[in-house]
């Protein structure tokens, strides 16, 4: 644990925080791990039990409370599994497998064995939507649609770091304004499960050690491999990641695939919840079609 907290104290403080917002869980949901080679793997479940799956997939720094805003409207018509990334600031083990290997997409097939699901749909943003990719590349048959928002390994990852740097020497107030970079300025009043978020990412903030590797991107020719129902959501404002070549690189590899360029927003793109389940539903229909 010790390699991804600053402290055990931190790492404390953090699960502490995690486990008092889950309980803000906005739908019925029942939380357990499963055994994978790479460590427990936390799960929380949503929705119907016979509903189509959907896996849901945070960013890195993160955990799967990141996905508050969206299950109640996903829930009413999927399976939603809810999946803590090994490495990150949740309840799955606190391991980082090497990135450009297929790690990654060995614990995801675990994962998927574990719940006893042949085949999903996969929603994931930022590091998320690199883990769904990776594994949609991988293990394509295994994969129902794809959903990301935000997703590292496409377009150029931009030196972020080095901007960043002066204003995390300032405190909170330096890492608020780094936060408002990444997720965009936070209304002033919110709602309580809102409230326990941001408690969640300060307590983060302050206590966990994020990565540092660059991401790897993929290649024209594994993209222009991808055979399934593709969305991707981008903010044209995101300070991580450059948007345009994401766009651009899908517009030509993956001529298919349903590409949006939120002009105005940062790197993570807001709640995106209607236009992903209006995706997932004709993805469900389709398929059902060419039955």
């Amino acid at each position: 644990m010790s390699g991804v907290y600053k402290s055990p104290a931190g790492a404390a403080a953090i699960l502490a925080q995690y486990r008092e917002t889950l309980g803000l869980w906005p739908v019925a949901h029942s939380q357990g791990w499963i055994d994978t080679d790479l460590g427990d793997t936390f799960v929380i479940r949503s929705g119907p039990e016979d509903a189509p799956p959907v896996l849901l997939l945070h960013g890195s720094q993160s955990n799967s409370a990141s996905w508050m805003r969206q299950v109640e409207c996903w829930a009413r018509d999927f399976r939603l599994y809810a999946v803590d990334l090994p490495g990150e600031a949740g309840l799955s083990a606190a391991v980082r497998p090497a990135l450009d290997s297929d790690a990654h997409a060995r614990w995801l097939e675990q994962v998927l064995d574990g719940l006893g699901l042949a085949r999903a749909s996969l929603v994931g943003v930022s590091l998320g939507g690199w883990v769904a990719l990776d594994f949609a590349l991988r293990r394509p048959g295994r994969v129902a649609a794809l959903a990301l928002l935000g997703p590292s390994g496409i377009g150029r990852q931009k030196a972020f770091l080095l901007r960043a740097a002066p204003w995390l020497l300032l405190g909170r107030w330096g890492r608020r304004r780094v936060r408002d970079m990444v997720l965009g300025p936070l209304p002033r009043q919110l709602p309580p499960a809102e409230q326990a978020l941001v408690r969640l990412i300060e307590v983060i903030d302050r206590h966990f050690l994020p990565r540092l590797a660059r991401i790897p991107r993929f290649s024209d020719a594994q993209l222009q491999g991808l055979a399934i129902p593709l969305l991707v959501i981008l903010g044209g404002r995101d300070v991580l990641l450059d948007s345009l070549d994401s766009q651009r690189r899908l517009q030509r590899c993956v001529p298919r695939a349903q590409v949006r360029l939120l002009v105005d927003k940062p790197h993570y793109v807001g709640d995106q919840s209607l236009p992903v389940l209006a995706f997932l539903n004709a993805a469900l229909e389709d398929s059902n079609g060419a039955l």
